[in-house]
């Protein structure tokens, strides 16, 4: 049994409900009528009662709100929740808009693609008050909305390193480990207040800058094993292609506003799309067999890792019919990716140019 510390004693986990700091939870939305229900009943029925539900809503046209309401009669006065309006539509205005208005010694930023297990919130305030960290989250593990092959593959995918790079909260720690970002954070609420909110120039990627910010100005991040979110995954290849693009776009794009807003792993896709559009110039090049067999090496050792990742993973589910899937899920999310950052770099420097 370990303990957390209050201003004016130490508590223990199992008797957190009478003594526990207030945790303003925020999930901004826009059109999620299918997961709202279930990630808002995940966190209300977690081990953390001590809890503020803010959800922020971007101007849903579908039934997002009206599942809301409909919770927030279902489990009455004991359900501290409230609806907001973001009319910038965009996360980062929702987010900045929810953190304006939280009451909580503590901050977390929720997504409701997500579920969280009974006791994420617990584990990350344990580490909070003990004065380990500045920002807690838990661990990813990213699972398929329906059980169609395309659904299974994107899932995987999204979890591997090769598909997502090493990300420790993604790829997972086995104690308790500093890192450079965490997905579902809470925070200490003093963060916001001396570096500022997060910066609403950025429409995505606003958590890498914020986080950059962040440990430059001497917080720590923790990742916590015991902690799990569950985060249910795009189903199909054309919103995979489209959530990557917007991401690579932001990634470079966002140098318009602010430097240094990105590490190297995030340049990797673009990397490698700028060397797939050389290739292709070079194939079409009187120049000679070799060189251009050289060229192509790179390609080849990608397209063969890809295959042996597709197979391991497929084996390793006893599913061998979704390796292909998966093979084609690996190619979307890089090329989507890579593409996307190569039009935020050409269009940073058009615009840089015209000014």
């Amino acid at each position: 049994m370990y303990t957390i510390h209050t201003d004016n004693s130490k508590l223990r986990r199992n008797n957190m409900e009478s003594f526990a700091p207030l945790v303003s939870v925020i999930i901004p939305t826009r059109n999620e009528e299918s997961t709202i229900e279930r990630t808002i009943t995940d966190l209300l029925d977690g081990e953390y009662k001590n809890i503020e539900l803010i959800v922020v809503d971007g101007m849903s046209n579908d039934s997002t709100i009206e599942k809301v309401n409909e919770l927030i009669k279902r489990y009455g006065p004991r359900a501290r929740m409230k609806i907001l309006k973001n009319e910038k539509k965009h996360t980062t205005a929702g987010l900045n808009l929810g953190i304006a208005n939280a009451r909580g010694r503590y901050i977390m930023i929720a997504s409701a693609h997500a579920t969280y297990s009974k006791n994420y919130i617990s584990e990350c305030v344990v580490s909070l008050e003990n004065g380990e960290c500045d920002v807690a989250g838990g661990i990813l593990e990213v699972l398929p909305r329906s059980q169609q092959l395309t659904a299974i593959a994107i899932a995987e995918v999204l979890k591997h390193p090769f598909g997502i790079g090493g990300a420790r909260y993604r790829v997972g720690v086995e104690e308790k480990t500093y890192v450079d970002t965490v997905a579902y954070g809470v925070y200490r609420k003093e963060i916001f207040e001396k570096i500022s909110l997060f910066d609403e120039r950025l429409v995505r990627n606003q958590d890498i800058e914020f986080n950059l910010r962040l440990q430059r100005a001497g917080y720590r991040i923790m990742c916590i094993p015991q902690a799990v979110a569950y985060y249910y995954a795009r189903d199909n290849y054309i919103k995979l292609w489209s959530n990557n693009f917007g991401n690579g776009f932001w990634v470079t794009y966002s140098r318009k506003f602010v430097k240094g807003a990105y590490s190297l792993r995030h340049l990797i896709p673009l990397f490698f799309v700028i060397y797939l559009i050389s290739l292709a110039l070079f194939l079409c090049l009187p120049i000679s067999v070799v060189f251009k067999t050289i060229w192509l090496s790179p390609a080849v050792l990608y397209a063969s890792l890809s295959v042996i990742f597709s197979m391991n993973i497929a084996s390793e589910k006893k599913m061998m019919r979704v390796a292909p899937s998966i093979f084609l899920a690996f190619f979307v999310l890089h090329i989507s990716y890579g593409i996307g950052s190569l039009y935020g770099i050409l269009k940073y420097l058009f615009s840089a140019k015209i000014r």
